[in-house]
This record gives C-alpha cells, sequence and structure tokens, in this order.
C-alpha cells in the first residue's frame, strides 16, 4: 500500500475520533486546527471508505450511528 495512502486514514479517525467526542464538526475542527469542511471530507471518505454510514444529522444535532458508535467503541478501546 503507497505510504500517502495510509496518512488519510488516520488524519480521517482522528477527525471521527474528535467529532464523536463532541457530537460537533466545528469543535473537532477547531480541537484538530483544520476547517470544518476539512473534517467533513475525512469523514464522508472514511464512511465511504468503510461502507458506513457513522452519523446522522437531524437540523443542527449530529449523532453516532449504530456503525459509528461501533467505531468509537473500538478507537477508545
Amino acid at each position: 500500500m503507497p505510504r500517502n495512502r495510509k496518512r488519510p486514514r488516520m488524519r480521517a479517525l482522528e477527525a471521527f475520533e474528535a467529532v464523536s467526542r463532541h457530537l460537533s464538526f466545528s469543535k473537532a475542527a477547531v480541537e484538530l486546527g483544520v476547517t470544518q469542511s476539512a473534517v467533513s471530507h475525512q469523514l464522508r471518505h472514511l464512511g465511504e471508505e468503510l461502507g458506513e454510514k457513522l452519523f446522522t444529522n437531524s437540523g443542527r444535532a449530529i449523532a453516532l450511528t449504530p456503525a459509528g458508535q461501533q467505531l468509537a467503541d473500538t478507537i477508545q478501546q
């Protein structure tokens, strides 16, 4: 696997972990020192790579899907 392929995956997992803790793309972006758009893109690509929807949006609130919760639990361990 090419070396540059591993970096985005790690950044995506870091973004996911921050969003799953804060339940906020904006707060995660501030914590990571990137834009909200960058966080959103990372999570979209991570979801596509995993073939799972990780978050649900209802207005301004987000929540973890069951697959997202399982990933968050795995990362925390």
